[in-house]
């Protein structure tokens, strides 16, 4: 019998006895050869037709259990009381993220298993990173799960089903990045588990905009300071987003979560896109201007074709590595080139008209340059009416309930 192509249950059974009555052929025989080109057909059949289905999250627990002589009492410690663990025996109570790291440390359990009808990559990467320190509530409130309607206390209790879902929704690749920090700037202890919600958050959002193929290279600082003339027009913050999008380039904006101090990231996505997330925790047209080329400076100075960083940051904190100083340095001298600036006026006379004249000359709004002043003299109670006050998310609240 000729080994052929497997193409229905009839053949599929020939291929078996055939398989059998070969079952003892010695390597480098002609039937050893038979029996190898059969099997390799058999395995390609099983695949499409006859594919293991791996088990469910209870059954892996009970295979485990009798491999290792346990009852139900013996899970206690690691489900909690006996009748939780009865429950979830019973399929009447699903895996916490606690539960599933305690059962594959302390037993052995694979994770894909534990993880069970959670097709999703991300359910794995989120027990292995342990994470489950994100402020569930606290997304629940600000509406992160489009598809829950519950209250935040519920949030809570389905919290490991809510994040999973949730992070289906990133590309599993950038996934892995986002969950382990590279570069963080920060003045002050952050929650990590807030600090992780955001970044996420701006990359969920980040999948759902549809935006034009980014040219590598496409951010320089000529690039920078075209973006930067649009800040001399009233509605500067929504252009500049606009202007990015065209150019392939991601500008998202949502608020810090508590415990955390930050006011922008740049990242990339998972096909390589840039992406801009900012806080406007400091509300100022002063304050965006200089956050946005801050970070438009990561993609300009530290990414490449083959370089996925991320940076976080927190300016109110000092520069604490080369990178940062680089990425300061950079957006301030595309905002007032150092030719400019060193021989300004301005400078010894820092008053609103003095400001005022700057701004129209180099064509940019009047509170860069105040917010420029306040810095070097580390007076921020100087030119508070031109810093431009509460005047930036408005922008961006109304794209958003658009």
């Amino acid at each position: 019998m000729n080994p052929r192509v497997i193409r229905n249950e009839v053949d599929y059974a020939e291929a078996l006895r055939r398989i059998d009555e070969l079952i003892d052929a010695k390597a480098g025989t002609p039937d050893g050869d038979e029996l190898d080109v059969w099997v390799t057909l058999v395995e390609l059949y099983e695949e499409s037709h006859h594919p293991v289905h791996p088990p469910s999250p209870i059954e892996a627990i009970r295979f485990r259990m009798e491999q290792l002589g346990l009852r139900q009492a013996d899970l206690a410690p690691l489900l909690g009381a006996r009748s939780r663990v009865s429950e979830i025996l019973g399929g009447k109570r699903t895996l916490t993220l606690n539960m599933i790291r305690a059962l594959n440390e302390r037993l052995g359990i694979p994770l894909e298993s534990l993880i069970g009808g959670q097709e999703s990559r991300a359910a794995v990467d989120l027990a292995e990173m342990h994470v489950d320190s994100l402020p569930v509530r606290e997304m629940a409130k600000r509406g992160w799960f489009p598809w829950f309607q519950g209250s935040a206390r519920e949030a809570a209790d389905q919290s490991s089903e809510l994040v999973a879902q949730w992070l289906s929704g990133i590309q599993a690749g950038r996934l892995k990045t986002a969950l382990t920090r590279q570069h963080v700037r920060a003045g002050s202890q952050s929650d990590d588990g807030a600090l992780l919600a955001w970044k996420l958050r701006i990359l969920w959002l980040a999948e759902r905009e549809e935006l034009p193929t980014y040219r590598q290279g496409t951010v320089d600082a000529d690039f920078a300071r075209e973006l930067v003339r649009l800040s001399a027009f009233d509605e500067g913050p929504r252009l500049a987003r606009e202007f990015l999008r065209k150019s392939g380039i991601h500008l998202l904006v949502e608020r810090h979560l508590p415990h955390t101090h930050l006011d922008g990231m740049a990242t990339v996505n998972g096909n390589g896109t840039p992406v801009i997330g900012l806080t406007l925790r400091h509300d100022r047209i002063d304050n965006f201007w200089f956050t946005l080329c801050h970070e438009l400076a990561h993609i300009s100075l530290h990414f490449g074709p083959e370089q996925v960083e991320e940076f976080v940051d927190d300016l109110d904190a000092a520069p604490g590595e080369k990178l940062e100083g680089e990425a300061d340095r950079w957006a301030e001298e595309v905002l007032i080139p150092s030719r400019i600036w060193e021989n300004a006026a301005v400078r010894l006379s820092p008053r609103a008209p003095a400001v005022l004249a700057l701004a129209s000359e180099i064509r940019i709004h009047p509170a860069i340059i105040a917010g420029r002043i306040r810095k070097e003299q580390s007076n921020y109670k100087i030119l508070t009416s031109i810093v431009g006050n509460w005047k930036v998310r408005s922008f961006f609240e109304e794209t958003r309930a658009a």
